[in-house]
């Protein structure tokens, strides 16, 4: 469902970090058949209607990708999404509260709050990969990632696979006071996201 209405929102802006066009083209796939002509990879996006924060569209994950992983930059959307592939659960860790805002905070911070009064855990240890077997080795063998920026709203799409199984997440970032800070996970692949929670 998040998918269907990603993908209906006008194509905006795309970045394939570090990459020329001919590069994203090809990790990206072609651009949809009902893109408009000024969407299409080189042309200029189409600006934003006045006082109008669009979501960037969701950008499609070739599979498997054809180029290496471009470097990430720092302060980039992807480079905030980065450490949790590096740390098993670390989304559940309280002090890293501080990379994200509502509606993810809220549910982070009411999981906190259950899992302090002793009634367990609210929210999957491994959401980051979308709750899949955790194999480090095929993990970080198959892992991709292409972040989408349109003004103070990006999305990082990273898919992998774990035990032949493609998987895809959407992280949704907002920019708060120059910085990237996370506002939701989606599953593509399992279909559920962060924000539907209800951790009380």
């Amino acid at each position: 469902m998040f998918r269907r209405l990603a993908l209906a929102l006008p194509t905006l802006c795309l970045l394939a970090v570090g990459m020329s066009g001919a590069a994203a083209q090809g990790l990206l796939g072609p651009p949809p058949a009902n893109a408009p002509a000024e969407t299409v990879p080189g042309g200029a996006p189409p600006a934003n209607p006045p006082g109008v924060a669009v979501e960037p569209t969701t950008p499609p994950l070739a599979w498997p990708p054809s180029e290496p992983a471009a470097p990430v930059l720092p302060g980039s959307p992807t480079a905030v999404v980065k450490p949790f592939y590096e740390h098993l659960g670390l989304e559940l860790d309280p002090s890293q509260r501080k990379n994200f805002v509502d509606p993810a905070k809220t549910v982070l911070d009411k999981s906190d709050a259950v899992r302090a009064s002793g009634q367990g855990e609210c929210l999957d240890p491994n959401m980051a990969l979308d709750n899949a077997d955790y194999d480090k080795l095929a993990i970080d063998k198959s892992l991709k990632s292409i972040e989408a920026v349109n003004g103070d709203q990006a999305k990082v799409v990273v898919a992998f696979v774990v035990e032949g199984n493609q998987h895809r997440l959407e992280w949704k970032l907002k920019k708060v006071d120059g910085a990237w800070k996370i506002s939701d996970l989606l599953s593509v692949t399992g279909e559920w996201a962060l924000s539907q929670y209800q951790c009380e």
